[in-house]
């Protein structure tokens, strides 16, 4: 009958690359709004819109396909056309929402970082302050 290897005398073996990275990847819900952002679905728009410019980078030239990116230059003058048009619609359109995206998370994160008090706290006091009715503070004038 014979017995399981047993394992060896330092410990386990430590984890190997696949499995970092497959643990990194699952740790990904625990990044703030913006990373996680960034990793699911701001990773698949960027690499369209830089699949898009190096494609138009080799059919049209580089400079064409900057000047279409940034509407310097109408798709409609380059040939050829098929491939330009995404590019200038992907500059127009989702280039902006990008950046927009980007600016609204790190806004929304500094602001939340600043947050001092939770505003059910202050809603509490304020409320606490209104319903103790306050008698009004003696004059300075006397007769």
């Amino acid at each position: 009958m014979s017995s399981a290897p047993a394992p060896p005398p330092g410990g386990p073996p430590p984890p190997g690359r696949r499995q970092r990275l497959r643990a990194r990847w699952a740790d990904r819900h625990a990044l703030p709004r913006f990373g996680y952002w960034l990793l699911s679905r701001g990773a698949v728009v960027l690499t369209t819109c830089g699949a898009l410019y190096v494609l138009n980078g080799f059919l049209i030239g580089w400079a064409n396909a900057y000047n279409v990116l940034t509407g310097i230059t109408s798709p409609e003058a380059v040939r050829p056309q098929w491939c330009a048009w995404p590019l200038s619609l992907t500059g127009w359109a989702a280039i902006p929402a990008i950046i927009g995206a980007v600016a609204g998370y790190v806004i929304t994160e500094q602001i939340q970082a600043h947050h001092a008090r939770e505003l059910s706290d202050v809603l509490d006091e304020l409320r606490r302050l209104a319903e103790q009715p306050g008698s009004p503070p003696p004059s300075g004038g006397g007769s």
